[in-house]
């Protein structure tokens, strides 16, 4: 039986937000996006990341499903992966979910979260 007061959907919460494996932290990135082999590159700035995605800030997101070549940069480091969009609203951004990441980029991305929790806007290097 489900409770009559469910604090985490009374605040807005979506069910997206309910089913992340891991937190999003604050982020200061951008990040430039192709969809499969596609020539065609967007930019947009990346305002969450967590271990398995971010969310990106954009008037024209990719539709819900895209497969994504990515490559995410601060001032002094970038991150690659492919990727795929798990939501996405129009006139505000998407919801991305990594999936091929290579070790250095999951070291650059770790670092990246590290600094995040240490409660910084965006990783300086």
């Amino acid at each position: 039986m489900l409770p009559a007061y469910n604090h985490q959907f009374s605040r807005g919460w979506s069910m997206e937000q309910d089913r992340r494996r891991n937190p999003r932290y604050p982020f200061a990135g951008s990040i430039e996006m192709r969809e499969g082999a596609s020539e065609d590159k967007r930019t947009a700035r990346v305002k969450e990341l967590s271990l398995n995605g971010c969310y990106v800030d954009m008037e024209s997101p990719y539709p819900m499903g895209a497969s994504l070549a990515i490559k995410l940069f601060t001032e002094t480091e970038f991150f690659e992966a492919q990727a795929s969009v798990i939501y996405s609203q129009p006139n505000q951004g998407m919801g991305l979910m990594f999936r091929e990441t290579k070790p250095y980029y999951l070291m650059v991305l770790r670092k990246w979260l590290l600094s995040a929790m240490m409660g910084k806007k965006g990783p300086k290097g």
